[in-house]
């Protein structure tokens, strides 16, 4: 494949998409949980199953459309179509939360973001696999880490600017989110070229013959691909896998509930525990280029397990600081905020190194021609882990109450810093051939 000449600048322009789903995120994770449970007095684990939509649209989406945008060509390339039908709708709907929220109405507030989230997985899978399209194997490290980065600065945005925001009106956040978002793709439609082979006119379509087609080809190429994972003599393809599901349901778990944690645990303002992510998120975004740097130089098995002891560490000294004292107010400079936000700093370093690095793992052990397929396999399983992530502490927070979201997390960090060692490849590609290898089918 033809990727053309790289440049860290592309890259970075690529950014502004991860950076725009970013900021919708971050502001979904940290305020929708306590609309829920303030505003329509939901359980925890209500509010954890409904937190789980749009990881169901993702496990049910994401390999078919990354799939289709694999088919599809246009003048404008394979990815841009999906990003200007989903970004702009999904926009819509995320400023529309507010609103349905003022009205009190369950179904109408359910049916806002059943709709947001669904216009978000229309284009996640093809702006994700837009960067291993004009990446070559050797920089995808570097490039992960551009691409965080910019994420983390979305997150960073989001959590920091939403407290003033949120303090002033709680629908302010969402319509600033969904007009940067909507300008952040939009930079990415005008600015990014696709590779020249997939900017072509298609045939004329048949809408029941490509559905069809891709329907066999993302879920079929899904069951072989899993056929793959399983079937390899080398195991480290599975064990990936299954580290990226553990982490990322500890990860999720406390995307979802830190923020309740934060008022209903430690007793401070909801805004304040987001912008205590947002420390995390500024450490995320500082050090996601170097994790991709350190990666490519230390090897992506290593620092991924560094990472992964980091943050466990982290999380239990965070859940010792939460049971033994407790803030006296929702003051940045309360010293166990200022605790939290400290822990924070150093936690976000190592999620870094665990999230930069797993994605170019996952692609670099298949073909060009199965990028967007691979690309589906790795969201496979982070969104099925974080289908299960909110329910699953939230029914322990039901039960046992906050106090044990923090060691459920650390435990999820702890299996797949176990399960890391069990992979031996994943590290650059120099050839075809090392990622045949990994493919039992392919020979």
């Amino acid at each position: 494949m033809n990727q053309g000449k790289f440049r860290y600048s592309m890259i970075f322009l690529l950014g502004f998409g991860f950076f725009g789903i970013s900021i919708i995120w971050a502001l979904y994770n940290a305020y929708v949980p306590i609309f829920l449970q303030d505003t329509f007095h939901l359980s925890k684990t209500i509010t954890g199953f409904i937190m789980t939509i749009d990881n169901l649209f993702a496990v049910l989406l994401l390999p078919f459309l990354g799939a289709l945008s694999d088919m599809t060509r246009t003048r404008l390339g394979r990815r841009k179509p999906y990003i200007l039908l989903g970004a702009p709708s999904a926009a819509i709907m995320f400023a529309l939360i507010p609103v349905a929220r003022r009205y009190e109405n369950l179904a109408l507030f359910m049916g806002t973001i059943v709709f947001m989230n669904f216009f978000m997985a229309l284009f996640r899978s093809p702006v994700i696999a837009f960067m291993p399209d004009i990446t070559p194997s050797e920089k995808r490290s570097q490039a992960n880490g551009i691409i965080n980065f910019m994420g983390g600065l979305g997150a960073l945005l989001a959590y920091f600017g939403g407290k003033i925001l949120y303090d002033m009106n709680y629908a302010y956040p969402f319509y600033f989110g969904a007009l940067i978002m909507l300008i952040a793709n939009l930079l990415v439609v005008i600015f990014v070229p696709e590779p020249e082979q997939y900017r072509v006119p298609g045939a004329k379509l048949d809408i029941k013959k490509i559905l069809r087609e891709t329907t066999k080809k993302s879920f079929g190429e899904l069951k072989e691909n899993l056929k793959d994972v399983f079937a390899s003599r080398e195991k480290s393809l599975l064990a990936i896998l299954l580290a990226i599901f553990f982490w990322f349901i500890a990860f999720n778990s406390l995307e979802t509930f830190f923020t309740s944690y934060a008022k209903y645990h430690l007793g401070i303002e909801e805004s304040t525990g987001a912008f205590m992510l947002g420390v995390f998120s500024l450490s995320f975004m500082l050090f996601a280029i170097p994790a991709g740097f350190v990666g490519a130089r230390l090897g992506r098995r290593k620092t991924i397990s560094l990472g992964l002891l980091i943050t466990t560490a982290i999380v239990l000294v965070a859940f010792y600081i939460g049971e033994t004292s407790k803030p006296a107010s929702s003051s940045l400079s309360d010293p166990v905020v200022m605790s939290f936000m400290g822990l924070f700093f150093v936690g976000g370093i190592g999620w870094a190194m665990i999230n930069v690095n797993s994605l170019p793992m996952v692609v670099d052990m298949t073909t060009e021609e199965k990028l967007g397929g691979y690309t589906g396999l790795y969201y496979f399983f982070s969104q099925a882990a974080n289908l299960v992530a909110p329910p699953l502490s939230g029914a322990f927070i039901d039960v046992a109450g906050y106090k044990t979201l923090l060691p459920f997390a650390a435990v999820f960090f702890l299996l797949a810093l176990i399960t890391m060692r069990f992979v031996r490849r994943g590290d650059i590609v120099k050839s075809k051939l090392d990622a045949h290898e990994y493919i039992p089918d392919l020979d």
